[in-house]
């Protein structure tokens, strides 16, 4: 007797899904050539190709062949150097990938978690703000790092560790900011893990010189773009590294990435996510 699905009316006599196990489908041609990895491969094979049968011709077969195959490892190192580990952020500040560019090197050490765009958990009013660019875990701390781009023309001046300036103009909101947004992520790592997590605040100024190595305003660490990555090894040591991945793990789970544009002010969790 045919047995037939619920709410289907199909027989059990149609094909049954297919087996984890079975051979995985061979894609298409059409598939092949709009997967942007195999155009970026083509494109680099034809170029040397070219390239090399050139100077084949012209100069010598081994000169031709040698310069092609340098000029295929060449650009995959470039491109490898220049792209980014989260692949939506088409649109993210050339600042963030900077910054993300330093953090790399940390994350190939043992010992350093780092997430890129996290969304900001919701406060007490049911609200989320803007995101975090960088969420670093590591063997000094827990960080939360804003990239900014401000007007290399203008000076960036502090007073009495409150107020922060760039030219004329009062920083102290974006300053605020930051620190919110890194509040309410130890807040809530800190109820998931039962005991207190703080994430320190922070932001990495890229444009103007910067006068000081670091100088913390409005309980804001504040630092040239530059020098983020030394910024985080050179503090005293306080998570061994099960500490590292406990944490990492918990803010993977309660940071949801954020994909596209920075999410406007006070906007829902839910609407910055993946669209």
């Amino acid at each position: 007797m045919a047995i037939s699905e619920r709410g289907t009316g199909q027989s059990s006599r149609e094909q049954p899904p297919e087996s984890p196990f079975s051979r995985p489908r061979r894609p298409t041609y059409g598939e092949l050539v709009s997967n942007p990895q195999v155009r970026k491969w083509a494109t680099r094979g034809i170029v040397a190709f070219v390239i090399g049968v050139l100077l084949a011709i012209f100069i010598d077969l081994r000169v031709g062949v040698t310069v092609a195959i340098i000029l295929v490892i060449v650009d995959t190192v470039r491109t490898a150097r220049l792209g980014s580990s989260v692949e939506a952020w088409q649109k993210a500040s050339a600042v963030e990938r900077r910054t993300e560019r330093q953090l790399r090197g940390l994350e190939k050490k043992h010992g350093w978690r780092v997430l890129h765009a996290r969304a900001v958990p919701k406060d007490d009013e049911g609200f989320s703000d803007g995101k975090i660019d960088h969420f670093v875990v590591g063997p000094t701390g827990i960080y939360a790092i804003d990239s900014v781009n401000w007007d290399k023309r203008l000076p960036v001046r502090a007073m009495s560790h409150k107020k922060l300036y760039h030219g004329p103009k009062d920083m102290n909101d974006q300053l605020d900011q930051a620190r919110w947004e890194s509040d309410q992520a130890s807040r809530v790592i800190s109820a998931q893990l039962g005991y207190k997590v703080p994430v320190q605040a922070s932001v990495a100024i890229y444009g103007p010189a910067i006068s000081w190595k670091v100088l913390r305003v409005r309980d804001v660490d504040v630092y040239s773009g530059g020098r983020a990555r030394t910024y985080l090894r050179r503090r005293p040591k306080i998570l061994n590294n099960t500490d590292v991945e406990r944490i990492a793990q918990v803010a993977e789970r309660l940071l949801p990435p954020v994909y596209g544009k920075r999410p406007n002010r006070r906007t829902s969790v839910e609407e910055a996510g993946p669209r």
